[in-house]
Formats: C-alpha cells, sequence, structure tokens
C-alpha cells in the first residue's frame, strides 16, 4: 500500500505579481431551505486553501444566510427552496468564469433537484468536484474531468446508478480491507477512471483511485464523522484544483490536509467538541509554509 505522506504534498505557488483570480476562482453550486451550512463550510475552505475568489450559487434564502456567515463568500440568488431546472442555464452560464465547479452541497434529493443536478453536469465544461447529493444523482456516464468525494454509502449509490451488478456492489461494500476495497472499485470502474476522473474515497482510511495510481491517507479520528466535515473536504479540494488545475494532486492535497486539521484539532479540543466549522479556522495550520 503507498501512503501519502507530507513529502507528497505540493501546494499551488502564487506569483508575487499575481492579481485577484490568477490563484483560482471557485463556484459552489448548492444548498437548500433543510441544509444551508452545507455550502458555506465547502465555499470558506476553498478561500482557505488559497484560491482567490469563491461564488456560492444557492437559493435565495439560503445564499443570503450565507451572506451573513461570511463577508468573504459572494452568492448568487435564485427563486425558491431547491434549486431546479429553471435556473440551469442562468447557473451553466455563470461556470464559464470560473475554473472549478462544486456541486452537491446540502442540495436535496427533490426529483426537480435531480434533474438541476444532471443538466447542469452536462453543460458545464469546467473541471469539476462532485460531492454528496451530488453524487447520489449522478452515474459514470454523466462524469469526465472530475473529482468524486464519496463516503461508502454515497459510492453505493453511485454505483447503483451506474447499473453496476449488485452482486458486485455488495461485494465492494462489504469488502472490509481498504486496499482490496481500493482495486475492486478500480476494476469495476476501470472506464470511468480513464475518462480522467478521480475517486476520493472518504473513510478511517481515504483512498484515492485515479486510472494509474491507488493511494491511501492515514490519520483523522472518530469526531470527522460529524456533519459538515466532507463538505470540508469537498471545498479543500475545489480551492487545490482551482490553483492548480491538476485533479489527482489536488485530492491528495485535500485528503492529507484533512485529516491532519481532525488530528489537531482532537488534541486541541481535548476530544471530539470540535465542529466542521472549527476545522476551517484551522486549515491556515496545516497550509503554513
Amino acid at each position: 500500500m503507498q501512503y501519502i505522506s507530507k513529502k507528497d504534498i505540493k501546494l499551488p505557488k502564487r506569483k508575487k505579481d499575481s492579481k485577484k483570480g490568477d490563484n483560482g476562482k471557485v463556484l459552489v453550486i448548492g444548498g437548500s431551505k433543510d441544509y444551508i451550512g452545507a455550502v458555506a463550510l465547502a465555499g470558506l475552505a476553498a478561500l482557505r486553501s488559497g484560491a482567490d475568489w469563491v461564488t456560492v450559487a444557492a437559493p435565495e434564502k439560503v445564499a443570503w444566510a450565507v451572506n451573513c456567515l461570511s463577508h468573504d463568500l459572494v452568492t448568487k440568488k435564485f427563486k425558491g427552496e431547491y434549486l431546479s431546472p429553471k435556473h440551469s442555464n442562468e447557473i451553466i452560464g455563470l461556470s464559464k468564469k470560473y475554473d472549478v465547479v462544486l456541486v452537491g452541497n446540502g442540495m436535496g434529493l427533490k426529483k426537480e433537484t435531480k434533474q438541476f443536478i444532471k443538466k447542469v453536469i452536462k453543460e458545464i465544461k469546467n473541471n469539476l468536484v462532485v460531492d454528496a447529493d451530488g453524487i447520489k444523482a449522478l452515474s459514470t456516464n454523466d462524469l469526465k474531468n472530475s473529482i468524486i468525494t464519496p463516503h461508502i454509502k454515497e459510492l453505493e449509490l453511485f454505483l447503483l446508478n451506474s447499473k453496476i451488478e449488485r452482486n458486485i456492489v455488495k461485494k465492494i461494500i462489504n469488502e472490509k480491507n481498504i486496499e482490496k476495497k481500493a482495486l475492486l472499485i478500480k476494476k469495476t470502474l476501470k472506464n470511468f477512471l480513464e475518462k480522467n476522473n478521480i475517486i476520493l474515497l472518504k473513510g478511517p482510511v481515504d483512498a484515492i483511485i485515479s486510472k494509474d495510481k491507488i493511494l491511501f491517507t492515514k490519520g483523522g479520528n472518530p469526531g470527522m464523522a460529524k456533519a459538515g466535515t466532507g463538505d470540508v473536504l469537498a471545498g479543500l479540494t475545489a480551492g487545490f484544483l482551482a490553483q492548480s488545475k491538476n485533479l489527482l494532486q489536488s485530492a491528495i492535497n485535500a485528503s492529507y490536509s484533512n485529516k491532519q486539521i481532525g488530528d489537531i484539532l482532537l488534541k486541541k479540543k481535548k476530544g471530539f467538541t470540535y465542529l466542521a466549522s472549527d476545522m476551517v479556522d484551522e486549515i491556515k495550520r496545516v497550509l503554513k509554509k
């Protein structure tokens, strides 16, 4: 097994004469009346990774709440409690101004939201990071040039959406050995990985699976099972990708940094009292030069 270590982390470099936007712009598409904080956590994590600009495209009440939570996130507001196909053309046009699009955080899985996700993913030409409800709504046929960041249940839905035989899905999900699980995933999703897609399977040991490599990240702790920590990971991934344009390196940077942050907070808080928002605040600790 090849484990990621600090020497494998390559942070994006900033030119001394860079101007706003040169170091990456991220569009976060998500949110719903039920899940407001997810897009804020993801957006702030993307900014903390070093990206210059993050815009959150969300239902209007979600976007106003994000504005209250942070002065640093730009928002684009859309009428309604959920994103739906009526918003798709405007958001597809908006995406052309950004280096990376992050889709899925806190969106919910209403029928119209699933339709929206499939439509925008089909039309958006940017590099993508897909998380949470985005993964649950899509299949292998929908994605290229992307990083997906599932936990095991989201991966199961993604495999079923992709018409993978149920006995194969069951074998992958039930495999306890992370190395064997990753090898099964790579074999099963060979065509998906060949379309310049990366899988960052999060868990007690993360597995990063590309067409050429399987890498593993140790670290972290059970406190990272709390709501919102996955949104932080997705935001870090999108932020690194916006700066570097390198999918595999961005997944490596995000996975390693996220687990390091969790371990810092376990010591700092002396237990599992830390929150996902605490993780955003600690990003600077692991990314300092």
